[in-house]
């Protein structure tokens, strides 16, 4: 099963639309997961009308508007593997051992956004902890990212981080942070 992974797409607000990378992967996706901060409805109703299946949550930036499709936390199942999805995990130091003792035991990968920053660990009991960044907002990054990846027999595989090119030609790139690692575990 092919999953797309978003959050802080911040639309309208940061962007008019998704990036055209990112309604590519939309359309190849099985599941599209979006962790929070869309910023108005109208984003989340489009999500839904172009995914086969929207898993979503609503953010701190999001609205009566938005809450009124999402909730602040989902889960769902994909390719034998239990999926959770929240907007905020707290401060980085510290993520691991946090989402351990919220999520240890009932989910196998935790979705998460707010920071804009990719991240992707393990818990010491085997939660997956992957944020994918922004697709519309580098403000904290060198690029605008999403991930991709596929979800079969109990396992991940293909975890992609996609850094979307600047949107103006000649800026430098900064090297990403120590979390920013693509994977196929």
């Amino acid at each position: 099963m092919r999953l797309l992974l978003l959050a802080d797409t911040h639309l309208p607000r940061r962007a008019k639309d998704l990036p055209a990378a990112v309604r590519d992967a939309v359309e190849a996706a099985d599941v599209v997961v979006h962790a929070g901060d869309w910023c108005d409805a109208a984003s989340v109703l489009a999500l839904r009308r172009r995914a086969r299946r929207l898993v979503g949550v609503a953010g701190n930036n999001d609205g009566a508007d938005v809450r009124a499709h999402l909730g602040e936390f989902a889960a769902f199942t994909a390719g034998g593997l239990r999926f959770g999805v929240v907007h905020e995990t707290g401060a980085a130091a510290g993520r691991e051992r946090r989402c351990d003792a919220r999520y240890g035991g009932e989910l196998d990968v935790l979705v998460f956004g707010h920071s804009h920053v990719p991240w992707d660990s393990t818990t010491p009991s085997g939660v997956r902890l992957l944020n994918p960044g922004s697709p519309t907002d580098r403000r904290r990054q060198p690029a605008c990212t999403y991930l991709t990846l596929t979800a079969a027999h109990g396992q991940l595989h293909d975890v992609r981080l996609h850094a979307l090119p600047p949107r103006a030609p000649g800026r430098a790139q900064r090297p990403g942070g120590p979390h920013a690692r693509a994977s196929s575990s």
